[in-house]
């Protein structure tokens, strides 16, 4: 009878332990959740506020007139689609696409070529590896005003810009005497400046991808009797396809946002051969220059809208295009 109650004695002494562990693991459970809450509640306010919102109201303004942005609502007049059906029947925002289409595929190709070809060469083992990863990517810390200044003013000057100066050193003086900055040839200047000052940051973003792949591979694959060229297109390219990814997207994203450059190269008027579609919203939304006669904030969100809707396509491609294999690094 007495080893009996020992034994109940037991049991719910083990059970009062089991109960106060399971109390005291929700507790914990319960104040971990407290403390998730406490320090994420800040950066969802601020991610509603400051990202949410803006997206909800510039979709919700694509779809009326307005004449300010600061406008309220209730002096919106709704229009339906006619800012989209604008769009689509004026030619400046034709021209528009059309040279931000060239920057994105020309650009795109000349940037992410010449960036891939330096990131290849630093991470090969050549000397003073910093120093030139250092120079290639200096244009990146400069602003863009005192970059597109320094092209206009030092590089494309027609009497005394580097440009010229090479051109005639060379015996070229047929070529020197182009007039860079003239509307023909315009669109093109922007075009390589531009270029020049984006192909270090995507190399930074080479280099760190093929930093990764193991220094294992390229030894067997030297061993093997494979040279650089065949190193590069049956290990790096392979192990690469998500950096590449992220190129392609960083690119679109800034090249959508195309905006400092077309200003610049166009300080007087807004020109029709650097016209992009950021500088054309800029100009609808507020009215300056001369190709706006009419301030509709509205059609300015449409054409942000549109630019929105363009990258998600360029992204949507890019994830089916290019797929990540399985593979290890």
């Amino acid at each position: 009878m007495f080893q009996r109650e020992g034994w109940h004695r037991c049991k719910a002494a083990v059970t009062l332990i089991k109960w106060g562990e399971q109390m005291k693991e929700h507790k914990k459970k319960n104040s971990n959740r407290g403390m998730i809450i406490t320090f994420l509640a800040p950066a969802v306010i601020i991610f509603l506020v400051v990202f949410l919102y803006p997206i909800i109201r510039t979709v919700m303004m694509s779809f009326y007139k307005i004449d300010a942005v600061t406008d309220k609502m209730a002096d919106w007049t709704f229009t339906g689609l006619a800012n989209y059906q604008k769009l689509l029947s004026t030619p400046i925002f034709a021209t528009a696409m059309l040279n931000i289409l060239k920057i994105w595929l020309i650009g795109g190709i000349i940037v992410l070529g010449l960036s891939l070809l330096f990131a290849v060469i630093l991470t090969s083992g050549i000397r003073f590896k910093k120093f030139f990863r250092a120079v290639i990517y200096m244009p990146n810390i400069i602003s863009a005003v005192a970059l597109a200044t320094m092209w206009q003013q030092y590089v494309y000057n027609s009497k005394f810009g580097l440009l010229t100066s090479v051109l005639k050193a060379l015996h070229l003086d047929a070529l020197a005497k182009t007039p860079w900055l003239d509307p023909d040839h315009l669109f093109w200047s922007m075009l390589f400046a531009y270029c020049f000052g984006m192909v270090g940051y995507h190399m930074l973003i080479w280099c760190s991808g093929i930093e990764r792949i193991s220094p294992d591979l390229f030894e067997a694959a030297t061993i093997d009797g494979a040279n650089k060229p065949k190193q590069f297109w049956y290990i790096s390219r392979p192990l690469l396809k998500g950096v590449f990814k992220t190129n392609i997207t960083m690119w679109s994203v800034s090249t959508a946002a195309f905006f400092v450059w077309s200003q610049l190269f166009s300080t007087v008027t807004a020109s029709k051969s650097t016209m992009v579609p950021v500088q054309y919203m800029y100009l609808q939304t507020f009215g300056a220059g001369n190709a706006v006669t009419d301030r509709n904030a509205g059609y300015g969100a449409a054409i942000g809208i549109v630019l929105c809707i363009c990258i998600v396509i360029i992204f949507t491609i890019t994830n089916r295009v290019i797929k990540n294999d399985d593979l290890e690094f």
